[in-house]
């Protein structure tokens, strides 16, 4: 499993602010390219964003849906990448000083990427990652 963390300098419900606006998923998370549909009770358990991955002309659709949510500290998700498969994603918030520290776990657990070696993926994922979290702070340290 690839673990990333960062600290960001807003608290925990501020950070909850940016994850909670499912439009705004494709502006942080590293391959997401465009929003389709957010469902009404994002982030509630259940609920779905409905999403593009890839670039222009060579867009994907496909959904990442809610398995847990803790606000303003959990969130539990599976994004959905086909051809690649799923992967277990969960965003922790923690509180530190006057900020947060978030970390991103991921897994793949269905389809051709869970059958590349972790060796293998996990620096991609982890870099991926790194991009994302950076991405988020910037979002939500500047709203």
């Amino acid at each position: 499993m690839a673990t990333v963390e960062r600290v960001m300098t807003v608290s925990p419900e501020k950070v909850w602010e940016v994850l909670a606006d499912g439009w705004l998923y494709p502006v942080w998370v590293v391959g997401a390219s465009r929003m389709r549909e957010v469902d009404e009770t994002w982030p509630a358990e259940d609920a779905k964003l409905h999403h593009s991955v890839g670039s222009w002309p060579m867009l994907l659709d496909d959904t990442t849906s809610v398995i847990a949510s803790e606000e303003p500290r959990e969130l539990v998700l599976t994004a959905r990448g086909w051809p690649m498969g799923e992967a277990r994603v969960t965003l922790t918030l923690v509180p530190e000083g006057a900020g947060t520290r978030v970390t991103i776990e991921e897994e793949a657990v269905s389809g051709p990427g869970a059958l590349v070696p972790r060796l293998v993926a996990d620096p991609g994922i982890a870099w991926r990652n790194t991009e994302t979290l950076r991405r988020l702070a910037y979002l939500a340290e500047r709203r």
